[in-house]
């Protein structure tokens, strides 16, 4: 490979004035972009800034992205309306690149971030890597009942797992891949590991910055601020927060911030009065990011025990703030946290599942000196795992093994990429160490979709 290895790079959805998977695959971009030359295979929003403008380097190769997809906001955020003609035309871009234009090393898709959709680079003679990807996550059986209010369309994601084992197209995305990112483990027994060339555990988040871990004086158990930010459906756990507070009136102080919209929020409003702990509550509704930054500042312990969560911006965010974490021991939260920066709730049934994070907040609110341990370890955690530089240290790494297994590559063949089943979990060789001075507020780059 060259010292700048050639990416021909494919993200339908990329664009660093959007929010979520968009500004996730922009942030992959443009990082990587400092140490590769960049093709990138995308689809343009009208009256959005040209990626060609936000990627300075970057080649780019855009279609629109066609208008009646975009009317169905909510339907299309999930189902990508407009994938599969997208599928078509960069199937037929990244075959003519190939056969006509420049060389290249590797190819990498980094959109969508789901894994219902397959790859346009599979079966073109390239080494490519798929992700990270994630999601597919099924509710929790105890759980269903609550969440039978939302969209028709959720209940879509049921048909992942038979597409996942059945779809021919699909699978020849996965067991063609030279290597599969995945957000958390659970990613690799969805897709099927055995059918995997290679497996590494990598979050699509990120952040440039951290800041210092804080240094909480508060007396115990006195003037607590928990916070919960996410959009207001029934899986991000809001509920559960409501009646863990009703288990919690007689700690003096202790108030919750909840930060987001949707229909979850006026059931748990009227929950918080039913409960008498409306006192206890403030919902600020939909906010400005600043406004969403003074709140994580605010804040004491970060409280997100959403139960169907892929990855979870939102933790990587209050991680980057220095805030000791509440959440469920599932998905990619269930993999970030550990002891050393939060805790992690065994996802039961709803009755059970509150009592646990009461015990949770009322250990924790009892407890300065953990908190104050658990906001050092939040920063330790980010500065491994969430800094950009070891993300893209970790990549290129990625990038030279696969290619060292493909030293004389043919173009119109893709060879075996190493022994089936291989997994790995990023080791992030070149993560810096967590600098003595800090700056006093993280700049987070994860693009959250609360405030969109």
């Amino acid at each position: 490979m060259t010292a700048r290895p050639r990416v021909l790079a494919v993200a339908p959805y990329c664009d660093g004035t959007d929010v979520g998977e968009a500004w996730c695959a922009y942030m992959w971009v443009r990082e990587l972009s400092a140490h590769a030359d960049i093709t990138l295979i995308t689809q343009a929003r009208p009256g959005r800034t040209p990626l060609s403008d936000q990627l300075a380097g970057v080649r780019v190769i855009a279609r629109p992205e066609p208008g009646w997809a975009l009317r169905m906001e909510r339907l299309n955020a999930m189902a990508k309306l407009s994938y599969p003609g997208f599928y078509r035309w960069a199937k037929r871009q990244a075959r003519d690149l190939l056969r006509s234009g420049p060389g290249f090393d590797i190819g990498h898709q980094f959109s969508p971030i789901a894994l219902r959709f397959p790859s346009p680079l599979a079966g073109l003679g390239l080494p490519y890597v798929l992700g990270p990807l994630g999601g597919s996550l099924s509710t929790p059986a105890a759980f269903r009942g609550e969440c039978e209010s939302a969209a028709w369309y959720t209940r879509l994601r049921g048909l992942d797992t038979w597409r996942l084992k059945w779809d021919p197209v699909l699978k020849a995305s996965y067991r063609g891949a030279a290597a599969v990112l995945g957000v958390a483990p659970y990613v690799r027994d969805l897709i099927g590991g055995d059918s995997l060339t290679r497996f590494t555990v990598m979050s699509e988040l990120g952040v440039t910055q951290l800041q210092p871990a804080r240094r909480d004086g508060k007396p115990a158990g006195q003037g607590l601020r928990l916070l919960h930010v996410g959009r207001g459906v029934r899986t991000k756990g809001l509920r559960d927060c409501v009646r863990a507070l009703a288990r919690l009136r007689d700690i003096p102080g202790l108030h919750l911030d909840v930060a987001g919209k949707g229909e979850e929020m006026p059931i748990c409003q009227a929950l918080a009065r039913a409960l008498n702990v409306d006192h206890m509550i403030t919902f600020h509704g939909q906010i400005s990011r600043a406004d969403v930054n003074r709140l994580y500042r605010q804040a004491d312990i970060f409280c997100f025990p959403s139960f169907r969560e892929p990855s979870g911006s939102v933790i990587f965010e209050a991680l980057g703030f220095g805030l000791p974490v509440i959440a469920a021991d599932r998905g990619g939260p269930g993999h970030v946290i550990d002891d050393s920066c939060g805790v992690k709730i065994p996802v039961t049934d709803p009755d059970t599942y509150a009592a646990d994070i009461a015990a949770a907040v009322r250990t924790l609110a009892g407890d300065a000196g953990r908190r104050r341990r658990m906001a050092d370890g939040a920063i330790r955690k980010m500065a491994a795992v969430g800094l950009w530089p070891a993300k893209i240290a970790a990549l290129l790494d990625l990038y030279s093994d696969i290619a060292a297994q493909n030293p004389e590559r043919d173009t119109t063949h893709k060879g075996d990429m190493g022994p089936k089943g291989k997994e790995t979990h990023t080791s992030w060789p070149h993560t810096p160490e967590t600098p003595k001075s800090l700056p006093s507020h993280p700049v987070v780059d994860t693009g959250s979709s609360f405030c969109a």
